[in-house]
């Protein structure tokens, strides 16, 4: 039975520039992983709700879509404005509800800021085009124009920059979004709207639901009047919002699971590869899509390696992140999630594997820890190597040739990052050339740039965001053949 905090906060959702309670009054509890305590309870959204969110902002994307991208994109300028009046507070609310260290919280706002400013600085930028046409006296135009309503299914993992991801290149091109905020990590998103409300944004502009995906999340992707569907999640998610968007042909962009492969060639900089390798798997608890989710090592260096970062990881520090703000990583998100990891690492230790270091729950009675683990004797036969983990884990094999490196991490149903270490310009192109996937980091860790382009391949997802093309998925094309 989990403890109760006395002084846990209520939410209320946001829906029609309104602050409200589910239509049915019931509530989810929300969950401190580092405690195992209730810190708050959010609305669990009915059906009912779910619906006037997506018909308030169909109402208001008719004028929405009037105003000039300029004036918009104030309203994006003033959003980053308060966000950045309030970074502390905001990073406490997500290390709070999902275990994530205060620092990474702190950048995690400041980054959500810096993309609203980002897509606001788009307002004049982006463009269609004027193409020649077979006839005389003809012009043929190609307009940009917004799609409509677009739900924002958002992960728990990065909940807030994720609002920004959706929300921001979305208004700024004349859409309103409902965003449903992760079950587990909801409160973020509730203190956003308090930042909608600061700013005077339109009513029905933005709408924030909480609640269960199989009524609100199942609502966002059949119901006929949302036109694009932005979900971040796992690859099962993904495949359950496309069924339901079939059924009215609805736009889908969809972030999704990954399997990252770093490849370290016997001419890497063992030091660096170590540092990168260990920073990109134990941020967030090693709960990031893009983040290193397994290690080919060249077998002339490998013995070097894995006792270098077999050290690194063994030396990663963790704890409850607002009691100790120094620690390297807090929890995991959620029990589930802890369990998943230690039953996937269970199962490897079964099937062969070697733990070097780690390989267990962590010692504290309360909080969801699992400590920094190295894993070797494994082979990409094994669930280790071809599944997400989606935790502190790093299994490790080696190679003898680059052919056999790029074979391995290929064999994957994954494709949104990798990465490889190498001073070979011949080894970078070629990786660069033939890995399967969206992503490519050469001598660094694993963490996208809001001017990119995150997408990925295969079973990653489908579409992408980020930087001019990812402001192009909410964006869609209309030919205009002008006589004169």
């Amino acid at each position: 039975m989990k403890e109760v905090n006395a002084l846990t906060k209520e939410y209320q959702m946001y829906i029609d520039g309104e602050l409200v309670d589910s239509s049915n009054q019931e509530t989810i509890e929300v969950t401190n992983p580092a405690t195992e305590s209730v810190i708050s309870t959010v609305p669990k959204a009915t059906l009912e709700d779910a619906q006037k969110a997506i018909e308030s902002s169909e109402k208001a994307q008719k004028e929405w879509r009037k105003k000039s991208s300029s004036e918009r994109a104030k309203y994006l300028f003033a959003i980053c404005h308060e966000i950045r009046s309030n970074v502390d507070e905001l990073a406490t609310v997500i290390s709070e509800e999902m275990g994530k260290t205060f620092d990474l919280a702190k950048v995690e706002v400041s980054v959500t800021a810096d993309y609203f400013e980002y897509i606001a600085g788009w307002a004049r930028k982006y463009e269609g085009e004027i193409v020649p046409s077979d006839r005389e006296n003809e012009n043929i135009l190609i307009y940009k124009q917004p799609i409509g309503v677009v739900a924002g299914i958002l992960p728990w993992n990065f909940p807030f920059f994720l609002i920004a991801r959706k929300a921001a290149p979305a208004l700024l091109t004349g859409n309103t979004i409902v965003l449903k905020p992760s079950s587990i990590s909801p409160n973020n998103a509730l203190e956003f709207a308090k930042i909608l409300d600061e700013v005077g944004l339109p009513k029905g502009v933005i709408n924030i639901v909480t609640g269960a995906g199989s009524v609100v999340g199942e609502e966002l992707s059949k119901n006929p009047k949302i036109s694009m569907i932005s979900l971040t999640g796992s690859t099962g998610a993904g495949m359950k919002v496309m069924e339901k968007a079939s059924q009215n042909i609805t736009n889908v962009s969809l972030e999704l699971g990954g399997k990252a492969p770093s490849i370290v060639m016997d001419d890497a900089n063992i030091d660096l590869a170590v540092k990168s390798v260990v920073d990109s798997r134990v941020i967030n608890t090693g709960q990031v899509c893009n983040c290193t989710e397994r290690v080919y090592v060249h077998e002339g260096i490998a013995d070097e390696f894995i006792t270098k970062i077999t050290k690194a990881m063994s030396e990663v520090t963790f704890g409850n992140p607002l009691e100790n703000k120094s620690v390297d990583m807090g929890p995991l998100s959620s029990e589930d999630g802890l369990k998943n990891v230690e039953d996937m690492v269970g199962r490897a230790v079964e099937g062969g594997a070697k733990v070097l270091t780690g390989g267990k729950r962590g010692d504290d009675t309360k909080g969801y820890y699992y400590e920094p683990t190295v894993l070797v004797n494994v082979d990409n036969s094994m669930e280790i190597m071809r599944e997400e983990i989606f935790g502190p884990v790093l299994p490790i094999s080696s190679f003898s040739t680059l052919d056999e490196a790029i074979e391995l991490a290929n064999d994957c149903q994954y494709g949104l990052t990798s990465a490889i270490f190498t001073q070979d310009i011949n080894h970078i192109m070629r990786a660069s050339n033939e890995l399967e996937f969206g992503e490519t980091y050469v001598n660094r860790e694993s963490f996208e740039a809001i001017q990119g382009f995150h997408a990925g391949w295969k079973k990653s997802g489908i579409g992408g965001a980020d930087g001019k093309h990812g402001l192009e998925e909410f964006l869609q094309t209309h030919a205009v053949y002008i006589q004169y």
